[in-house]
């Protein structure tokens, strides 16, 4: 298991906030650049891969265990 990948947490948090953490976190990243983020959210299952796909960014896995939902996105 990598440990050297950067986790955005936003268990708990709603709509519009797991978004605004994962611009953040890619405002501060190179281009080529992924992280996870941890949402509890639904409406991130529909907001992450829509922002991805506005901002070019690839998500490059999603996936649910429980109510967490799990996304890994790199940078554009």
């Amino acid at each position: 298991m990598q440990t050297d990948k950067i986790l955005i947490d936003t268990i708990g948090l709603n709509c519009p906030l797991p978004v605004i953490k994962a611009e953040k976190q890619l405002s501060m990243m190179q281009s080529g650049q992924s992280f996870v983020l941890l949402a509890s959210d639904p409406l991130a299952a529909i907001d992450i891969p829509n922002m991805c796909n506005k901002a070019g960014h690839q998500l490059l896995e999603q996936s649910q265990d429980g109510d967490i939902l799990h996304f890994e996105i790199q940078k554009a």
